[in-house]
């Protein structure tokens, strides 16, 4: 195992696209929708709350922290003072190459919400997203969650904290988990993403972290070196 350090990640990644790729082959995405969504719409699309706070407030959070991200590389903090100069740069590149992905997917994509389906009072007809090709006769552009990427695109601090603090590493990745379900059910309620889009941005963000930080140990393995105090040998 000490050969293959990534071997369990790597198998934990591969069972993680097998359930998504079951979860859209039973259907699950149009059934949850129903549960807020109505003929004539979703009932909570303009809540203040959601639409003010936990839309346009996380993600503007989600900026801020990304810059303070970048900030860090040189000022660094906390727990970011043990990590080298080389594994902050690669924390924050790879937080802004994870919502650049799912941004270019979302772009690629002919998948409408759930708002512009008919059954919710839209113009579109159900397509599932691997129906490539195949439009859904609304606007599109809808798939994976770019709104939960403000939370999951931070998934990436997993994998480079894990080599300094796993304690560290385990509380950033849980906290960035409920974070980004919580945004994905809020979107969810606003009929303005399928759980699948969520699920599938944590998936991509997980990739993109995961990696970057293969390339990043192969290539350049002196990062791999944590910083030590200067008191240490004191």
């Amino acid at each position: 195992m000490t050969r293959f350090p990534n071997f369990r990640l790597g198998v934990l990644t591969l069972l993680a696209l097998a359930a998504l790729m079951g979860w859209d082959a039973l259907g699950w995405d149009l059934p949850l929708a129903r549960l807020a969504g109505t003929p004539y719409g979703f009932p909570w699309r303009e809540n203040p709350f959601l639409v003010h706070v936990m839309h346009e407030g996380a993600r503007n959070l989600s900026w801020i922290a990304m810059v303070v991200l970048f900030v860090a590389i040189r000022w660094p903090f906390g727990v970011l003072r043990r990590l080298t100069r080389g594994r902050r740069a690669q924390l924050a590149l790879a937080v802004l190459a994870s919502a650049l992905a799912v941004s270019l997917l979302k772009q690629a994509s002919q998948t409408s919400c759930p708002w512009d389906l008919k059954e919710f009072g839209g113009v579109a007809r159900y397509v599932s997203h691997w129906a490539w090709g195949v439009g859904d006769g609304g606007p599109g552009g809808c798939f994976p969650a770019g709104h939960a990427s403000s939370a999951f695109a931070y998934l990436a601090g997993f994998f480079v904290l894990r080599r300094v603090s796993p304690r560290a590493a385990a509380i950033w990745l849980g906290v960035v988990l409920v974070l980004g379900l919580a945004l994905g059910v809020t979107q969810q309620m606003r009929g303005a993403h399928y759980m699948s889009h969520t699920l599938w941005t944590a998936w991509v963000c997980w990739v993109v972290g995961f990696a970057i930080d293969v390339a990043v140990t192969r290539f350049n393995p002196q990062t791999l070196k944590p910083v030590v105090p200067a008191h240490a040998g004191s």
